[in-house]
This record gives structure tokens, sequence and C-alpha cells, in this order.
């Protein structure tokens, strides 16, 4: 396996694993473990240990919902259409129970935040991205910029919230709960 091959590895079956179990859950051994990397190279890669490898999972997550939304949201004919056929879109990956990559953060910014500052600011910086792309997104469906960046943070917030839900749940239902009242929240 390559240096980056393995660099990649083992970032992949953190990130997995924070998502799953958090970052408070998850040691170094079992990450070790489940990338199947010797233990040394966590060390030569992630010099800085744990934390540094969860700042770059988080990195990756934000990579991950950024993209999906991006794609998801544009060509679309109204906001109320858009937004609906992304949020059914990640309703659909909570019906298969093993699958939750790269779809939420609340689990490591909710345990993190009080006690890991590194981790709050890196959040919290994934948080405001997200926020600002929805809002830059209901801009270009018309809709005034102040405005945008309220429902931006609404339509955050409802997605992370529905998120833990339906992890919850093992459904997509909460998110589904979204999508039909979206009209009344994107009526213009």
């Amino acid at each position: 396996m390559k240096k980056q091959d393995t660099k990649q590895t083992i970032l992949q079956s953190a990130t997995r694993l924070f998502q799953r179990q958090g970052y408070n859950g998850t040691g170094l051994n079992q990450i070790i473990e489940e990338s199947g990397a010797p233990k040394g190279s966590i060390y030569y890669h992630f010099p800085n240990g744990k934390e540094e490898i969860a700042l770059e999972a988080i990195s990756v997550m934000r990579r991950s919902v950024l993209e999906g939304a991006e794609r998801d949201l544009s060509g679309k004919k109204s906001a109320i259409e858009a937004y609906q056929f992304y949020i059914n879109n990640i309703a659909t990956i909570f019906d298969s129970k093993d699958c939750v990559e790269g779809l939420s953060i609340g689990l490591i910014a909710s345990e993190t935040a009080l006690t890991h500052e590194n981790l709050r600011h890196a959040c919290e910086a994934v948080f405001k991205d997200w926020q600002s792309l929805y809002a830059d997104i209901l801009e270009q469906y018309g809709f005034e910029r102040e405005e945008a960046e309220g429902l931006g943070i609404t339509i955050a917030a409802m997605i992370e919230g529905a998120c833990i839900l339906s992890i919850t749940y093992q459904n997509g239902e909460p998110l589904r709960s979204i999508v039909k009242q979206l009209p009344l929240l994107l009526a213009k």
C-alpha cells in the first residue's frame, strides 16, 4: 500500500467510526484495526494523534456535504423544488441502516464543543460553510441576502436535527417531514 493510500484508508476508516460512534467512542486502536494499517503509520501520517485525524475527518465530511448540496440544489425551477430534491436524496441514504457516511457532523460537534476547542472551531466552520452555501443557493432563486442567510441557518439546523432523528429511527422519515414543510418555509 502506498503512503498516500495508507493515509486515505486511515482517514476513511476514522471518518466512518467518528460518524457512527463519535469522537470519544472511537479509539486509535480501533481506527488501526478498521483501516488495516500498520500501527506506526497512524503516527507517521497523523503525528498529533486522534485530534488531527478528527480534524481531517471533519474536512472530509465538509467536502462531501458541500459537493452533494451544490450538485443537488442547482438547476431546479425553484428553491422549493431544489431543497425538496436535496433533502429527499439525503433521506434515502438513511433508509439503508449501514450508510451514514459524510452526512452529519452533529455527533462530533456536540460531544467535543466544550472539551476540544480545535474540533469545535472546525465544526463551527463547517456549519457556517453549509449555511453560507444554502444562503447562496437561495439568493440564486431570488431571495434577498438577509432573508437567505436566516433561511440558510434554519435549513441547516433542520437537516442536522433530522439527520440525528433519522439515525435514531433508522429511516429517512424525519427528513421527509422537512420536505413536506418546505413550501411553507420557502414560499415567496
